[in-house]
């Protein structure tokens, strides 16, 4: 928990009501690998977050692909942490490490350094083309 209290006494309460909100360890798997119809959810932790479809693929286990027209976030999950970076076309933009949790299908974690919250909802797979 300690990694998650970082910044403002609101920004600590913030990212400790983020990950006290129901999480279960048993929940904690991520899909196999393939493609899903996906939504990412973005947001301020004070603030509702916008979310919207995203185009998803679990390369393995361990490593995703997200992409929003142009943009890409690439996921990857170590024991503990995921290792986020979001390329716009060939130039890298931003990186950050953050802690995350699994509630079910969703995929959340906070950049902890901008107080920005992220959840990746699978919905379903995608067919085979």
């Amino acid at each position: 928990m300690a990694a998650w209290l970082r910044g403002s006494a609101a920004g600590r309460a913030a990212l400790a009501a983020f990950t006290l909100a129901g999480c279960d360890a048993a929940d904690a798997m991520p899909p196999a690998p393939g493609r899903y119809t996906a939504q990412l959810c973005v947001g301020a932790l004070d603030a509702a977050p916008s979310c919207g479809p995203v185009e998803l693929e679990w390369r393995s286990a361990a490593r995703a692909r997200l992409r929003i027209s142009d943009m890409v976030y690439t996921l990857r999950l170590r024991t503990s942490q995921v290792e986020v970076a979001l390329q716009h076309g060939a130039m890298q933009i931003d990186e950050f490490t953050a802690v995350y949790e699994w509630q079910g299908d969703a995929l959340r974690f906070v950049d902890a350094d901008k107080s920005v919250r992220y959840e990746l909802r699978r919905t379903a797979p995608q067919p085979a083309h």
